[in-house]
């Protein structure tokens, strides 16, 4: 929502300034067309040329993800604590081979039904799953997992910020891609000397539109975006790292309720419930 907001209050200021020092929108708007239609369609192409389908696919869904912010919300983080803390309590009371019916088919499973949108996100229940797994299997290393763990986290959140590298490179482009357009507009201009000085303001002001819409575009929307969108994944990407921390410190020989805790203590300062309010949740969580 403040990304649409941001980019209402740099077309207004911009435009609105404009206008206020006596600028006439007319030329631009004759012009505006066609320098899109090179500066946008140089912008795609490139886009398209430079990524594979997967990349364009993460990048277009991008957008929603910075308008719609943040996927984990506190509520959020106080249910994986309590998924964490009941997984790591049962298997400190009946032993891992306990946690393996849910881990094999978590869809079914009684305890991760409790929480849909944990369940939902395919990356967070496979990462759980996946090291839940290793300790049925009494793989208990517990250097060796957390390196393990860092490795596929550190890999999962590259593969998550390619589709933002792919929109900074074309906001890195535009600028340049509007002096194409704008030397174009020369030429055009050149073609025409012999007009009436008119006639030339006209041309010359339709050519400049193209080097003013790609700094406009690049550093006034494009860039922004994608530096929102770097933030909403670097904000998602610590949600995982409790899971870490959590399994982590219960390797380490820790009870469920340090394990928990030492969890909390990863999560963002904004979102992180409170000692007494976890303490409160977990009082309440289901068991399995």
């Amino acid at each position: 929502m403040f990304a649409i907001v941001g980019l209402i209050v740099v077309m207004v200021m911009v435009f609105g300034g404009f206008v206020a020092a006596g600028g006439k929108f007319g030329i631009i708007l004759a012009s505006l067309p066609f320098e899109m239609m090179m500066i946008g369609g140089a912008a795609v192409g490139s886009f398209v040329a430079a990524n594979s389908g997967e990349v364009m696919g993460a990048g277009a869904k991008g957008f929603g993800r910075v308008i719609k912010g943040s996927k984990w919300k506190k509520q959020d983080y106080q249910d994986l604590l309590c998924l964490l803390f009941a997984l790591t309590k049962m298997i400190r009371t009946k032993g891992p081979i306990a946690a393996e019916a849910h881990v094999e088919n978590p869809t079914e499973s009684s305890l991760f039904s409790e929480y849909p949108k944990i369940l939902a996100d395919k990356f967070t229940i496979t990462f759980i799953c996946d090291f839940l797994r290793m300790m049925t299997m009494n793989f208990d290393d517990v250097h060796q997992i957390e390196e393990i763990m860092e490795k596929e986290l550190e890999k999962h959140h590259h593969e998550d910020m390619r589709a933002q590298e792919a929109l900074q490179a074309v906001a890195d482009a535009l600028p340049a891609l509007g002096i194409v357009a704008a030397v174009l507009g020369v030429i055009k201009t050149m073609a025409s000397i012999t007009e009436p000085p008119e006639v030339l303001g006209a041309l010359i002001g339709g050519a400049l539109t193209g080097t003013f819409l790609g700094v406009l575009l690049a550093y006034g929307m494009v860039g922004p975006l994608a530096s929102r969108l770097k933030q909403v994944i670097d904000e998602d990407s610590k949600y995982v790292n409790i899971v870490r921390d959590t399994l982590v410190a219960h390797l380490h020989g820790n009870s469920p309720q340090i394990s928990v805790e030492i969890g909390r203590q990863a999560v963002p300062s904004k979102l992180k419930p409170s000692f007494y309010e976890l303490e409160e949740k977990l009082a309440e969580a289901p068991v399995a």
